[in-house]
């Protein structure tokens, strides 16, 4: 894609050793990818560490910044810091392949690798789960409290379906040698 040129880390011609590259990621860099986002109005600056050897590349991808979250809870927004770090090993063989996670196989005649897909992956990674706006009144703190699972009912819940569950007799006589043994 001509709009992810942009990302695009040019390693031939440089020299064997480290090598550092900087991106500012704003809303633009969301556009380039047409899912639905968990977030939205990114400040993120991606700091890309390139260590060049003769035969493959290594990329330390660290993200550090803000995005803006729907809190579960309130459905306010809010902002929420993130930062996280991704480690790539690149090499070089027939055809792209990018099935393992921690490594990836570019051409052997390609002379650049574009970084956006896993800059794109790494904020992804750092954006939590459950999202709770750290602006929360107590009344909503309280209300949250009550409706949360406590873990003597989750306990119960569980011995409730293991009385439940008829054993067959069976696993009851492998059981009786086994608490034997």
């Amino acid at each position: 894609m001509e709009r992810l040129r942009n990302y695009d880390i040019a390693f031939s011609g440089l020299k064997d050793g480290k090598h550092e590259f900087q991106f500012e990621i704003g809303s633009e860099f969301l556009h380039l990818y047409e899912t639905e986002q968990e977030f939205s109005k990114p400040n993120i600056t991606a700091e890309v560490l390139m260590d060049k050897h003769s035969t493959f590349l290594e990329f330390f991808i660290n993200i550090s910044g803000t995005v803006e979250l729907v809190c579960d809870i309130s459905n306010e927004d809010f902002s929420h810091p993130i930062e996280n770090e991704i480690k790539v090993l690149v090499k070089f063989g027939s055809e792209y392949d990018d099935s393992d996670v921690d490594v990836i196989t570019i051409s052997d005649n390609a002379h650049s690798f574009n970084v956006a897909q896993l800059i794109y992956e790494d904020i992804v990674l750092s954006i939590p789960m459950k999202k709770v706006s750290p602006n929360l009144s107590e009344e909503d703190l309280q209300i949250l409290e009550k409706f949360s699972p406590k873990d003597e009912d989750f306990l119960n819940i569980e011995e409730e379906k293991d009385e439940d569950i008829e054993v067959d007799p069976r696993w009851e006589a492998l059981k009786k040698l086994k608490d034997k043994n």
